[in-house]
């Protein structure tokens, strides 16, 4: 580092006429060169520093003109969706009538149903029960007859003898050639 400062300092010390050199008088030289570089400066460099300032604007207005198109689509979309929320909406609450008319629909469908299978059922019962009570009165009948014919068989056979037999035996046969003969 030593070296760098001896060079300009040594720079510093060479004869001004007909040559080229630093003027190290800081005082002197310093506001003329930084008029000189900021003169250049801006000659040379406000075309281009107007350029980049132009291109920044165009790129900024071109990003606020992107978003707005994108807010405007999102704005549209919004809007699509709560349209479709409403029809959406109004279908559920549609449904949700139609579901509670034809569930109550189906409940007194299903209570008439039952209530015609109970009569059915009811019927059915008394039917069965009629049937069992004719079919036990028969059955009663039967047995009285049995009981009946066995006791008046029982008292025939201990009042008829052999001869009163033979006569009914004979008397029987003539009513049924007679029936015989009347058929023919």
């Amino acid at each position: 580092m030593k070296n760098l400062t001896d060079s300009f300092l040594s720079l510093g010390q060479w004869p001004m006429a007909g040559s080229f050199g630093f003027n190290t008088d800081i005082l002197a030289t310093n506001p003329i060169n930084l008029s000189v570089v900021f003169g250049v400066l801006i000659f040379f460099g406000k075309g281009v520093l107007s350029d980049l300032l132009d291109n920044r604007k165009q790129k900024i207005l071109s990003t606020i003109r992107n978003s707005e198109e994108l807010r405007g689509g999102a704005i549209e979309q919004l809007e699509k969706a709560r349209a479709r929320l409403q029809k959406v909406e109004r279908e559920a609450e549609l449904f949700r009538v139609n579901g509670y008319s034809g569930i109550e629909q189906e409940r007194l469908n299903l209570i008439n149903s039952t209530s015609k299978n109970l009569e059915q059922l009811e019927n059915y019962k008394n039917e069965t029960v009629l049937f069992e009570q004719q079919r036990a009165i028969n059955e009663v009948r039967q047995r009285v007859f049995q009981q009946a014919l066995q006791g008046a068989l029982g008292a025939l056979n201990s009042c008829l003898n052999n001869e009163l037999h033979l006569r009914t035996i004979s008397t029987n046969m003539g009513m049924f050639g007679a029936i015989k003969e009347i058929t023919d």
